[in-house]
């Protein structure tokens, strides 16, 4: 499998082109807009898109879904139900913050702890990571020793958890207990900046560090 990390919208968010190599179909992880460019990148590398899959609700992950959606007749895959309240708000979010008028819609499948989605031949195991918000989920690769991340982590630091149903030790407990037992070795791709390993944030993340986590 090999991935393309393309950010999109003002903030900046990395949305994910993950492709099968052995049947070329491919996935967009959190399609947040900036259509036009995403799907220049997909008939760049000559792939057959398959599916849009969503670790969470917030607009700069999911504010090119619904269009997307309909252009392709794709499914839509994720995030965790207790998400829906965010993208039903998907209006009133573009309008609060200034984005590209979004309509809200309806995933045709909410994702759990423990169910996995394929990417052509790939499997992706799914991860309920609640915190930065309630149905947040984490896709991850056992093959590839890659996790997409969304909010949950970054190189550094954590998401947010001052939007509505977001929760600080909640979202410390989730990087901690689901993510950090996968492996020290695993890379991750998080919502926004740069790719970082679980053994990096381990040592130096203030956080959720070792000696974040022992204090």
């Amino acid at each position: 499998m090999r991935y393309t990390i393309i950010p999109v919208t003002p903030y900046q968010q990395n949305c994910t082109l993950l492709v099968c190599e052995h049947s070329n179909k491919a996935a967009l992880v959190d399609p947040g807009g900036d259509i036009d460019l995403l799907l220049e990148e997909v008939q760049k590398q000559g792939v057959e898109l398959e599916s849009l899959l969503l670790t969470h609700g917030h607009l700069d992950h999911v504010g090119g879904t619904a269009e997307l959606a309909a252009k392709l007749s794709l499914p839509i895959i994720g995030p965790q139900l207790e998400d829906d309240f965010w993208i039903k708000l998907l209006p009133e979010q573009c309008r609060m913050f200034g984005f590209p008028e979004s309509a809200g819609f309806t995933p045709q499948r909410w994702l759990n702890d423990g169910d996995t989605v394929k990417v052509g031949d790939e499997v992706l195991q799914v991860i309920h990571c609640p915190g930065h918000t309630p149905g947040h989920v984490v896709f991850f690769s056992e093959t590839e020793r890659l996790a997409l991340v969304g909010d949950v982590l970054f190189k550094g630091s954590i998401g947010r958890t001052d939007f509505p149903k977001g929760d600080y030790q909640t979202l410390i407990d989730s990087i901690v207990n689901k993510l950090w037992p996968l492996g020290e070795d695993v890379k991750f791709i998080p919502g926004h900046g740069p790719m970082s390993t679980f053994a990096a944030e381990m040592r130096s993340n203030p956080y959720v560090g070792r000696y974040a986590v022992s204090s």
